[in-house]
């Protein structure tokens, strides 16, 4: 381990010395890893080490080795580092992350340290969920929309989601569906213009989900592209994420009513000065808009994906149709 990196660990955590349990994760073509930390003589037994390290030659499971998407990723990491620096500290138990114990920029690598969920109770990582254990992940993200509501994401992207229109521009040029193709910059700006913006977790995949032993708690992890945007793009993405077509159509209401109880709830908690009830039937119409939008991504960057599906073939044509 760098001496400098090792250093910064042991004195945010007061230990006296570390040593490395596991590797947890390679980072996504090989950006670097995150790595798990056993501690001694500290008050906390382990820590977390994302250690981000720009690649000579990126390696992307899926060939998208471009100069612009080398750029997104270091500007990705860049965002985090700021989310971590500015923004993380108002996230509070009901919108639940790691805690940032440091982080280090030099010679372009980037360490972030974090606390380590598993200790903090939040072990569980779920590859399926029930209905209920997916109202826990939508609550977190009521409460993390509500928390950000109306704040302007500075250091951050100014639109989150890693597959903002934008930022893809070779994804929708490979994008065979010439409707979708014609209509993604209209998408777009339905989504933009909403004037419900709040922060956006950006890639709120179930993957990115700690759950606690009982499934009753979450947290959150992966801060790459958070940014502004219309809340609904997290969750059309978190239950695309869970279920597969049928499914997402006969939950649909159950998950939208959820989100907008916890929501409501939260708003009210945060004196967050905005009409709910216009938050709502605006969030609402504009469900289908930010499925729409995922798709048209992912039937550009990855033709043959599981989650392109009837359901979401179905809301795309719904959506092309009231454009």
């Amino acid at each position: 381990m760098d001496k400098q990196i090792k250093k910064v660990i042991l004195e945010a955590s007061g230990a006296h010395d570390l040593f490395e349990i596991e590797k947890i994760q390679d980072l996504w073509s090989g950006y670097g890893q995150i790595v798990r930390y056993g501690l001694r003589q500290s008050s906390r037994s382990t820590i977390v080490l994302k250690h981000i390290r720009l690649p000579k030659q990126s390696h992307h499971p899926r060939g998208w080795n471009t100069d612009l998407s080398h750029r997104r990723k270091v500007r990705s990491y860049e965002v985090e580092v700021a989310w971590y620096r500015r923004w993380s500290k108002y996230c509070h138990d009901q919108c639940r992350i790691p805690k940032c114990l440091a982080y280090k920029q030099h010679g372009g690598e980037t360490w972030i340290v974090l606390e380590d969920l598993n200790n903090a109770g939040f072990e569980e990582r779920r590859r399926s969920v029930s209905l209920q254990e997916m109202k826990v992940c939508l609550s977190w993200l009521a409460n993390f929309h509500a928390t950000f509501m109306n704040e302007k994401p500075e250091g951050l992207w100014d639109t989150g989601t890693y597959w903002h229109l934008e930022t893809r521009p070779e994804e929708l040029e490979a994008l065979k569906d010439t409707a979708l193709k014609n209509a993604a910059q209209r998408i777009d700006q339905k989504l933009q213009e909403s004037p419900y913006q709040t922060f956006v977790h950006g890639d709120a995949k179930l993957a990115n989900f700690c759950f606690s032993q009982d499934g009753q708690k979450v947290a959150a992890v992966d801060f790459q592209y958070v940014g502004g945007g219309c809340g609904m793009k997290d969750l059309a993405y978190f239950v695309g994420s869970c279920l597969q077509g049928e499914e997402c159509e006969k939950v649909e209401n159950e998950i939208l009513d959820h989100y907008f109880a916890i929501l409501r709830e939260a708003l009210k908690n945060k004196d967050k000065e905005v009409d709910i009830d216009k938050l709502e039937a605006n969030w609402r119409v504009l469900y289908p808009v930010a499925w729409t939008d995922f798709h048209r991504f992912i039937k550009g960057w990855s033709p043959g994906h599981w989650k392109i599906n009837s359901y979401s073939e179905r809301m795309a044509r719904k959506v092309l149709e009231s454009l």
